[in-house]
């Protein structure tokens, strides 16, 4: 399945093409497909072919075509605090983007530091101060929101708190571990990871179709396999009044949105061509065994502390960039290199046809237009420097224990 768009030289080229052709139509959606390089989740040797439009599959390893995973997550209508959960979330490819918008609430409007006069250190003592009272609170409400809205937090459910929830299950462990190690390399090597609030995902190893019967409900749930007509219900109870699910049915992907306690509202999104659910397995005494989601755990006030002091940095750091007029909006469409095409005519030499080329008016100028862009991407590179990360420059300024910083950028090396 795929191939509705041009292939792209790199992950970028791929996200103007998707964009191009209407199927990334959101911001969110855009900045999160640029964050994360398709790239980067397939095997070596493989690479060459992750830029196209085409689903790519190696042993148990599967990645559907960019143009689905688009459509997927603009019908999810993603915001930032929700719970997700991915049935059949193979290498993690999916529920990495996800996390990237479930992970920032909102942009809390917060005091401006350095105020004149104060110091780097009380600078940095109250915002370790901020974070520390700031993510106190946010336990006491998550705590004391257990069986109602917090009124503190009228905002907030219950269930979801307020950096969201991103749990995968898969059917094959070993995709599992893949995955796990994907989201490990994103976590130390991009760059991306210190520009967002990142929801992190959970794995669990299990069949979709064996989930207990007591598990939670969630705001947003896809299945990236086939559904069969008769577990059609089983999926839309695993969602919240209010949610959406996103799934394949009867060759159509399809959004359904759960709009009271035995209602429903369906709408076809694409034809679309999926492998079907695997049937689960029995066990000794006939039935199948159930699989437990990942727990919806609160987070401790270590990490919470940290999040909102890397959130009080970026805060900075944005409007910072603002007052410098320094645009943070994803980059232009850059242009195609042109094939230029040199018509030939044939002249008899002796008693021999010889092809000759032809030079035209239209090649010269179109010779002269090749050199203009060439001259165009060489002044660009010039200009262009190696991406900096601002939130990480930031953090190793501060007068901190070198403990305390590796703590405040999870341990990254770059």
């Amino acid at each position: 399945m795929g191939g509705a768009v041009s292939a792209g030289e790199d992950n970028d080229d791929l996200i103007d093409n998707l964009k191009e052709a209407q199927y990334i139509r959101t911001e969110r959606v855009e900045q999160a497909f640029r964050a994360i390089d398709r790239g980067d989740y397939y095997l070596e040797g493989y690479r060459d072919n992750a830029y196209k439009d085409l689903a790519w599959k190696h042993g148990n390893i599967h990645l559907s075509a960019p143009c689905i995973y688009s459509e997927v997550m603009e019908a999810l209508k993603l915001q930032p605090g929700l719970s997700f959960l991915n049935l059949g979330s193979g290498t993690g490819y999916l529920s990495t983007m996800v996390g990237l918008i479930l992970g920032h609430l909102h942009r809390q409007r917060i005091p401006r530091f350095p105020a004149p006069g104060l110091s780097a250190e009380l600078w940095t003592l109250r915002i370790l101060q901020a974070g520390q009272q700031a993510g106190y609170l946010i336990m006491q409400c998550l705590l004391h929101a257990s069986s109602s809205v917090c009124t503190r937090c009228p905002s907030l459910s219950p269930a979801q708190g307020p950096f969201g929830i991103n749990h995968g299950i898969e059917l094959h462990s070993d995709v599992v571990e893949y995955a796990k190690e994907k989201l490990e390399s994103f976590i130390k090597n991009s760059d991306s990871f210190d520009k967002f609030e990142f929801c992190e995902p959970a794995f669990v190893v299990g069949n979709c179709l064996q989930i207990a019967s007591d598990s939670h409900q969630y705001d947003r749930v896809y299945c990236g396999a086939g559904v069969q007509k008769d577990h059609e219900h089983y999926m839309k109870i695993l969602l919240k009044v209010g949610g959406i699910l996103v799934m394949p049915i009867e060759d159509q992907l399809t959004q359904i949105m759960r709009t009271g306690q035995n209602t429903w509202e369906s709408k076809n999104i694409l034809a679309v061509s999926f492998a079907p659910l695997v049937q689960p397995s029995k066990n000794d005494n006939g039935k199948p065994d159930s699989v437990g989601l990942p727990p919806c755990a609160v987070r401790n006030l270590q990490d919470l502390a940290r999040i909102y002091i890397r959130r009080t940095l970026r805060n900075f750091i944005n409007d910072e960039m603002q007052a410098k007029g320094i645009s943070q909006r994803a980059p232009p469409k850059r242009k195609r290199k042109r094939v230029k095409q040199r018509i030939n005519t044939y002249v008899f030499v002796g008693n021999q046809l010889i092809p000759q080329p032809l030079d035209s008016e239209e090649d010269e100028k179109m010779e002269e237009d090749e050199e203009g862009e060439e001259r165009e991407r060489g002044e660009t590179q010039k200009l262009e420097e190696p991406p900096q990360n601002l939130l990480r420059e930031k953090i190793m300024r501060l007068p901190l224990p070198e403990s305390l910083k590796a703590y405040l950028t999870y341990f990254r090396e770059k």
